[in-house]
């Protein structure tokens, strides 16, 4: 499954959702060393990883999962609500449009 966050300027999006996770505007994501993004729920936290990947037209998250546990439907589906939530939620006005596919797509490591 993948996030697909439609816009005009892909990098710029990133950029400033990488922003707000670090001045803590955003507060339910962190962004670990290889610029992977993970919840950080007590409940929910580094379960799963979202990876940004930036195209001519969106910003596309592909979901990594945890080596520690087998990615569950549930885990999959909190990552992908969440991630769309946080976007519409604090960059409504730079996207288009956000998805989710039902299914794994490739660059998801699950």
């Amino acid at each position: 499954m993948a996030v697909r966050a439609f816009t005009d300027d892909p990098e710029k999006l990133l950029l400033a959702l990488k922003e707000a996770i670090a001045e803590g505007v955003i507060e339910t994501w962190q962004i670990d060393s290889d610029g992977d993004l993970t919840h950080t729920s007590a409940q929910w936290g580094r379960r799963a990883w979202m990876r940004p990947r930036v195209l001519d037209d969106r910003l596309l998250f592909n979901i990594i999962a945890s080596k520690k546990e087998a990615m569950s439907k549930t885990v999959y589906a909190v990552y992908h609500g969440r991630l769309i939530q946080a976007l519409l939620t604090h960059f409504d006005d730079k996207i288009k449009n956000v998805s989710a596919s039902g299914k794994g797509t490739s660059g998801d490591n699950i």
